[in-house]
């Protein structure tokens, strides 16, 4: 495949007329050795040495809910990927939006963050459709009536603590929020009111019954 930007595609690029430094998006006009390009900041037209980057393909293993697929991504061979970070996956199934959760350089060997052309298998889970485990207390004092509920929620939904959720036709007001290792939150259990987690972000989510909880007028 050539290395060379068909015209139509856009490239990021310096302007000699409006960002010399900063990269700007640039439109090939005529691909070539030395390309033509127009900024679409201001419209300056020159020529610029343009290439696509080397791309190979990388093992990916994604994982919901319990199971597991093997597909390859194509991606640029210089860059570098780590763990938290989040890609599209296109299976044959559907596009998924996945968070890597490992980097596997060799046998036994994982690493935080690797370049693409270092890369035997990125390990990773969906983030885009998510299920949230739920554990329910009773309103009450009775610990052994505690249950366990699934909730099926986009990864951007948001658990709030001390607010109330509903699965169904059971209502519960969230206590806490355990989130996972592979985020970047300053603490591992949220348990004050206010404290925010999103769904993709979430081990486990705590909340107290208030389904048959007895309501006042305030």
């Amino acid at each position: 495949m050539s290395t060379i930007p068909d015209a139509g595609e856009r490239v990021p690029l310096a302007c000699p007329s409006c960002s010399p430094i900063e990269q700007t998006v640039h439109e090939i006009i005529k691909p070539d050795g030395q390309s033509t390009v127009r900024c679409t900041e201001c419209g300056h037209v020159h020529k610029e040495a343009v290439e696509r980057p080397r791309e190979i393909q990388v093992n990916v293993v994604v994982s919901q809910d319990g199971d597991s697929l093997s597909t390859t991504v194509d991606a640029p061979a210089e860059e570098s990927v780590e763990v938290g970070d989040e890609f599209i996956v296109d299976t044959p199934e559907a596009l998924l939006q996945v968070r890597v959760t490992a980097i596997e350089t060799g046998p036994e060997q994982r690493v935080d963050e690797a370049r693409m052309d270092e890369i035997e298998t990125v390990w990773s889970r969906v983030v885009d459709n998510v299920t949230v485990n739920v554990t329910v207390h009773p309103n009450d004092t009775r610990r052994d009536a505690s249950r366990s509920l699934k909730m099926q929620v986009p990864g951007d939904y948001e658990f709030t603590v001390g607010e109330v959720e509903s699965v169904g036709s059971e209502e519960f007001r969230v206590e806490g929020v355990h989130v996972r290792d592979d985020t970047g939150y300053r603490f591992d259990k949220l348990d004050h009111d206010g404290d925010v987690a999103f769904a993709k972000d979430v081990k486990r989510v705590y909340g107290r019954d208030t389904t048959t909880a007895a309501w006042s007028a305030w």
